[in-house]
């Protein structure tokens, strides 16, 4: 009786053992700035990826751009690193990713940790590694259209990097600032105005580079920005247009 009473005992306090060990183990992940368990195709399978058609799948490129400048819009360059570190642990290779930056934070006299730009208040450095490739006043909407085009010879200043896409890639863009009706806030003006952009992005469906482009604006009024444009066809965008609007 004494022995079936303590191997019940053991069992239990086995149970409640790893029930802790999966709880902390959640949490762990919570406070991770990069989820270790975000994958993406490209990570752990060599064989080619195919898409619905069967047709093999091309490059992926990402363009993640934070819009403004100063200590107080901390979040918009942090949410661009954090991109970043999530797109590279997905498997984007760091010369497909265009990061525009102001770059004024990390080392801002009112930053408690110098050089570290974090998401949440219990997040690990973000900032590290990410590439400069257009900071201070080469963060544009010229630059930003040239890079979108792949118009090298047009950027002025940076590292050059552009999405030098082919007909069967894909490309994310990745805004975040402030905005307003029909318009993007940038560090230097002009800022992005709604008509510029949807004919940049038609000069972009018309060159035939890429196969689908995903676009994630985070900003107030941000749908206002597709507004009229929310259709499938050659004179608007490639596929589906998708809107997602902050009031």
């Amino acid at each position: 009786m004494e022995t079936s009473k303590a191997s019940f005992l053991s069992a239990v306090l086995l149970l409640v053992t790893l029930s802790f060990l999966h709880v902390q183990s959640g949490q762990a992940a919570r406070l991770s700035p990069v989820e270790p368990r975000i994958l993406m195709p490209t990570e752990g399978d060599d064989q080619p990826e195919v898409d619905d058609d069967g047709q093999e799948i091309g490059s992926r490129w990402a363009v993640l751009v934070a819009g403004s400048s100063g200590y107080g819009n901390y979040r918009h360059q942090a949410d661009v690193c954090h991109a970043y570190q999530l797109l590279r642990k997905g498997g984007i290779k760091q010369e497909n990713i265009v990061v525009f930056m102001y770059d004024d934070i990390a080392m801002h006299d009112l930053n408690p940790r110098p050089g570290v730009i974090i998401n949440h208040p219990q997040g690990d450095d973000v900032y590290a590694g990410v590439p400069k490739d257009y900071t201070g006043e080469q963060v544009t909407t010229e630059n930003l259209y040239a890079v979108l085009l792949g118009n090298k010879s047009a950027v002025k200043g940076g590292s050059g990097k552009v999405v030098d896409s082919k007909p069967n890639d894909r490309i994310f863009l990745y805004y975040s600032d402030h905005g307003g009706p029909g318009v993007l806030g940038m560090p230097n003006m002009p800022f992005l105005y709604a008509m510029d952009f949807i004919e940049v992005l038609k000069k972009k469906h018309a060159s035939g580079s890429y196969k689908e482009m995903v676009m994630y604006i985070e900003a107030c009024e941000s749908g206002s920005i597709f507004e009229g444009h929310h259709a499938s066809g050659p004179e608007h965008l490639r596929d589906d247009s998708i809107k997602c609007g902050r009031e």
